[in-house]
């Protein structure tokens, strides 16, 4: 039975970066890539064993090597990306970020032959064959699996801003959506996803993955696709909540805050603090503010009828936390506006070109 363990959570604050690319041709637009670079071409070197796919043959995943502490982020995550921009030069293609891919029509696209989502097609049907996106996944280790869980529970409210922070999906299909994530909408199409239920703690999460399981309803843990998770395997807190990024320094900016409130709660735990109490309805209309508003985006406050703002929410945490990188974000263009802007400015040409990675000077 494909479960993990408590015995996994033996470390402490170590970093883990996944991030979803798309394969495109010289013009930006999607192309089939992954046979020949993951399959055919396996990469050596940084990417060795950390190049995988995801469900659609255009889209592609890296993941950085176990990072010890947070100094390392920004040059990993370049290090990576420059090692993929490379590899698929080398064989003919281009590589691009955002949460959606502005053209790709799933209709048109093909799916990965894999195993593991053939069964998931087979399965889930409409909902995974029409799921184009590509996020962002930040592992914090946690050397206790109590903790992971309960900071896991506590990190649902600050999701929703972060979503908003990142949000760079806004077209979807070939049209524009409406939404500044349409990402976030389009996952939690599929089951086990979105915001999950407070656990009261480690063996109430690990006994639901189990069930899971058991009976059928997932065939493997990694299916539990909610927005934030212990991972029972790896022994961290996963985040999957933002949209991915062209742009590395905003990725190394959205990593370092979340690295960031995971040891501060973790520090809040060990003093014996208590779980906020916030109902799920509250925590799916704060995330329902940011896919739909993205930066105007005004979010419920636990326990209250106030609500904040985004740059208040930046505001209070950069200084609460001392760390800058929701400032970086707060400061630059948001995704979903800049694709909105090129598109109707400067045509689609220059619109997608604007999605594409270069290698670093």
């Amino acid at each position: 039975m494909d479960v993990g363990s408590a015995d996994a959570f033996d470390r402490m604050g170590t970093l883990g970066v996944e991030e979803e690319f798309f394969v495109v041709d010289d013009t930006g637009r999607p192309t089939a890539g992954i046979t020949e670079l993951v399959y055919d071409h396996p990469p050596t070197g940084v990417l060795a064993d950390r190049l995988d796919h995801e469900l659609f043959q255009f889209v592609i995943e890296t993941q950085t090597p176990l990072l010890e502490d947070v100094s390392a982020v920004s040059e990993s995550v370049q290090a990576v990306r420059d090692a993929l921009v490379e590899h698929a030069a080398d064989h003919g293609y281009r590589i691009a970020a955002a949460g959606l891919h502005p053209t790709a029509k799933w209709r048109e696209r093909n799916h990965a032959q894999k195993p593991r989502y053939q069964s998931q097609l087979d399965r889930i049907q409409y909902p995974q064959h029409r799921n184009t996106t590509a996020g962002l996944h930040v592992h914090v280790g946690v050397d206790d699996p109590d903790a992971a869980t309960w900071i896991a529970n506590e990190l649902r409210w600050y999701l929703p801003p972060l979503l908003a922070l990142s949000a760079n999906s806004p077209y979807w299909n070939g049209f524009d959506t409406g939404l500044a994530s349409a990402r976030a909408k389009i996952f939690e199409a599929l089951p086990n996803t979105g915001m999950p239920t407070r656990f009261e703690d480690f063996e109430a999460y690990h006994q639901l993955e189990k069930r899971m399981v058991e009976t059928g309803s997932i065939k493997d843990r990694g299916e539990l696709w909610y927005d934030v998770r212990p991972h029972t395997g790896h022994g961290t807190v996963e985040v999957r909540t933002p949209d991915a990024q062209a742009d590395p320094s905003l990725t190394v900016a959205i990593v370092e805050y979340i690295h960031a409130l995971v040891m501060d709660f973790a520090a809040r735990y060990a003093d014996g603090e208590s779980n906020t109490k916030v109902r799920r309805e509250i925590l799916d209309a704060n995330k329902w503010h940011a896919m739909r508003y993205g930066r105007d985006a005004e979010f419920i406050v636990p326990g209250s009828t106030e609500t904040v703002t985004l740059s208040e929410f930046v505001d209070r945490e950069t200084n609460r936390l001392g760390v800058d990188g929701l400032n970086t974000l707060l400061a630059r263009e948001n995704g979903a506006k800049k694709q909105r802007r090129l598109h109707a400015d400067e045509g689609t040409d220059t619109f997608l070109e604007s999605l594409c990675l270069d290698k670093s000077p």
